[in-house]
């Protein structure tokens, strides 16, 4: 092999001006493999042992810690298939010497920093893995040179040749490899720069999605008994590392709870990063919680960092964890348990440092029982619990409540601060909140928007729009009249009516879900919300 000087010009000046390492490598191997008389040529770098377990060289590997990984690869093979009629492709980096142990023949050796040159293999047989391929494809020579930077070896680069490896050509390894090395080197710290920048880019756009809820939630409101023991289990949990798990029907503030056991955590100085299990598409799952390499799917164009990369030193909320996809809880559960992952499309493995609190309106226990939830992950999750009581359990929270959302809706919306009236406050009272607290909430801001002046009036006629027939009054009796009159309804006429009061909402929006004028923004509750509603009463739309 030898080659020209306008061609090893044009060889350093790539290896020079390339940032991204999988290209960097790829022009490397492609440009040597272009020589007449090379035969291959290949890049493994140094890094962690990652499929010890089922490596085919585990038992040459002396240390099952570090070792060589094929990264680079290209050739061009005299068959284009082998004697067992297999289409040869040696671009690829995932045959038998994916990895190879270092100091173990000559591949290990060089990546021990050691160079190796073999004239002609003739009487030099001992040092091939396989003899049969090198008889095949006329192989006669081997050059193998360390990439070392400032001292470290970072891995190796090794030609094989048909022809005889004199040593000048050695020669002209050595400078390829140096400068392979150092642009290797930068090529890593810009894609740790990069990767970093990507994650923090991430982390804040979490963040937002945080100070976004945590505004529209506001704060923890009230003295009823329930919510005092609710209080007194979290500052109970918080100061520990325990997985708890917050139950309670939607919209009675399980979020809050959570953001209060991390304020009071010793996490408070890292991130909560908050994911709803019910908002993500079945296909995302796995990139959502834990991240995709580059490539690893149609549309990958940059590597991600998953929740909980983001989440690491902190708290990782798992907002309505009872609708992870069954085949998924098991992924989940080997991160709970042994603190690990790995990216969609990586053989890293990755370690995690996260507390976990999640969240559901389901009955897990129930779900285990009809084989919808996996027993273990729910015995992981279920270290403490914390039930939230509804609205209608805790009703004289509400007036306090509301105050609050008067005051700071006003606040927001640059109006004057109204006052409820007596009957108002009654209705109010009076009043089942199937929606709980974010209903309450989305009708004291319906009424503010709507306020002219003189006290403010609340209508709970779109909020109770789910009554039967039976249970209908005149539009001219006020809400505070028919305070005594309120009918005791059983869970299953409550899923009646909020499946009644779904369809309405989806049939007036055309189907809309989300964004302006969508079923959504008309219930008063966010769109995933809505959509796990949805699929929980099994609502379907009309063909």
């Amino acid at each position: 092999m030898e080659l020209t000087a306008e061609r090893f010009k044009g060889l350093l000046l790539q290896i020079v001006g390339e940032c991204d390492l999988d290209t960097l490598l790829r022009v490397i191997v492609s440009e040597l493999a272009d020589e007449s008389d090379v035969a291959l040529a290949r890049i493994w770098l140094i890094r962690p042992g990652d499929i010890c377990a089922s490596c085919p060289r585990r038992d040459d590997c002396p240390q099952h810690t570090a070792c060589l990984h094929l990264v680079a690869s290209g050739g061009t093979p005299l068959n284009a298939t082998t004697p067992a009629g297999e289409t040869l492709d040696w671009t690829r980096t995932n045959g038998n010497f994916r990895r190879f142990p270092l100091g173990v023949r000559k591949i290990g050796r060089v990546g021990t920093g050691e160079t190796v040159r073999i004239e002609t293999i003739e009487g030099n047989e001992a040092w091939l893995a396989d003899p049969e391929w090198a008889t095949r494809e006329q192989i006669r020579g081997f050059g193998g040179v360390p990439l070392t930077y400032s001292g470290e070896v970072l891995g190796c680069l090794g030609v094989f040749t048909r022809s005889d490896f004199c040593e000048d050509t050695l020669e002209w390894m050595r400078i390829v490899a140096d400068h392979a090395a150092a642009a290797i080197a930068n090529a890593r710290a810009f894609q740790e720069i990069e990767s970093l920048r990507g994650e923090l880019a991430l982390e804040n756009e979490y963040l937002r999605e945080e100070v976004s809820e945590a505004k529209s939630l506001g704060a923890i409101v009230g003295t009823s008994a329930s919510l005092a023991s609710v209080l007194q289990r979290i500052a109970l949990v918080a100061p520990t590392d325990a997985t708890v798990l917050i139950q309670g029907e939607s919209g009675t503030g399980k979020e809050l709870v959570a953001r209060e056991i991390h304020r009071l955590s010793e996490r408070a100085e890292r991130p909560l990063i908050q994911v709803n299990c019910a908002a993500i598409s079945r296909e995302l799952y796995e990139s959502e919680f834990f991240g995709h390499a580059r490539g690893a799917f149609t549309g990958a164009t940059r590597e991600r960092a998953g929740r909980f990369a983001a989440a690491h030193g902190g708290t990782l909320f798992l907002d309505e964890v009872g609708e992870i996809p069954l085949d998924l809880q098991g992924k989940l559960l080997r991160v709970l348990q042994e603190g690990s992952y790995e990216r969609v499309g990586e053989e890293q493995t990755r370690e995690v440092d996260v507390r976990i609190v999640a969240a559901t309106n389901r009955d897990l226990r129930a779900e285990v029982a009809a084989g919808r939830f996996r027993e273990d992950l729910y015995y992981r999750l279920d270290v403490f619990p914390i039930e939230v009581a509804p609205l209608r359990e805790r009703r004289e929270d509400i007036s306090a409540l509301a105050d609050h959302f008067i005051a700071r809706t006003a606040h927001r919306l640059g109006r004057r601060v109204p006052r409820l009236d007596g009957k108002s406050y009654a209705a109010l009272r009076g009043y089942d909140w199937p929606g709980n607290v974010r209903e309450l909430q989305n009708v004291l801001e319906r009424a503010i928007i709507t306020w002219r002046g003189g006290p403010l009036r609340v209508d709970l006629k779109l909020s109770s729009a789910t009554r039967t027939s039976g249970q209908k009054v005149s539009s001219s009796t006020s809400d505070a009249d028919r305070v005594g009159e309120s009918p005791i309804l059983t869970d299953l006429e409550l899923r009646d009516r909020e499946r009644e009061n779904i369809e309405a909402a989806l049939r007036r929006t055309r189907w809309k879900i989300a964004g302006p004028g969508g079923a959504a923004e008309l219930i008063g509750v966010r769109p995933s919300t809505l959509a796990s509603r949805i699929k929980k009463l099994g609502v379907e739309r009309p063909i």
